[in-house]
């Protein structure tokens, strides 16, 4: 098939609002182009994915490729599409398949490589997936953050290859349970600030009534 759609998350202040990701190659000279409001980290998107595909030993196809990010009118920044990108090029022209893809939302940046690096925005990408049904897959390094959303299905990957062997059949990936014996990290509080207000909403509540 020329056309693959995948589906991946844009921050919006706390929000990660859903992006359909949506590859389509045509016949014409050799060309890279990405719309839907994209921002400069997004449009480097290009040569990171370039690199990548032809780093892990896929074609790059030498055709016509339109990415579109929907919806037009939501910014898109950083480079986690880069991810979603790589496997819709790869979709496309057919080296993976493309039934399982809706499956899943994806977000990931590139080393030129094919490693996926890290992402920001994890929990909040993750929380909005596991709402809609979905499975997350996302750089492993970022798997401990997704997994604090409560009943996520969260699938850590090193790199692109291993996504496209997933996707494949050949080689799945598991899915990732968090390490429940590890201590939980102390994150400061409001009441550790200087000057800041450390009362309960029921200490709040009395003096609002009085």
């Amino acid at each position: 098939m020329s056309l693959a759609v995948l589906y991946s998350r844009a921050l919006s202040g706390m929000e990660a609002e859903l992006v359909t990701v949506e590859v389509h190659l045509a016949n014409g000279l050799p060309s890279f182009t990405i719309v839907g409001l994209p921002e400069t980290e997004v449009k480097e998107s290009k040569d990171r994915v370039r690199a990548a595909l032809q780093n892990c030993q896929f074609e790059f196809p030498a055709r016509h490729i339109t990415v579109n990010l929907a919806p037009a009118d939501l910014p898109k920044e950083s480079g986690r599409f880069d991810l979603p990108i790589a496997l819709g090029i790869l979709a496309a022209t057919g080296q993976i398949p493309s039934d399982r893809l809706t499956e899943y939302e994806y977000a990931g940046e590139l080393a030129l490589t094919g490693e996926l690096r890290a992402i920001r925005g994890a929990l909040a990408m993750t929380y909005r997936a596991a709402n809609s049904g979905r499975a997350f897959v996302l750089p492993a390094v970022n798997a401990p953050e997704a997994a604090l959303v409560e009943d996520a299905v969260v699938y850590a990957a090193q790199s692109l290859l291993q996504v496209a062997a997933h996707l494949a059949g050949r080689d799945t990936l598991s899915r990732y349970i968090p390490n429940t014996q590890t201590v939980a990290p102390h994150y400061p509080d409001m009441c550790e600030v200087k000057g800041a207000s450390c009362k309960t909403p029921r200490a709040i509540e009395v003096n609002v009534m009085h």
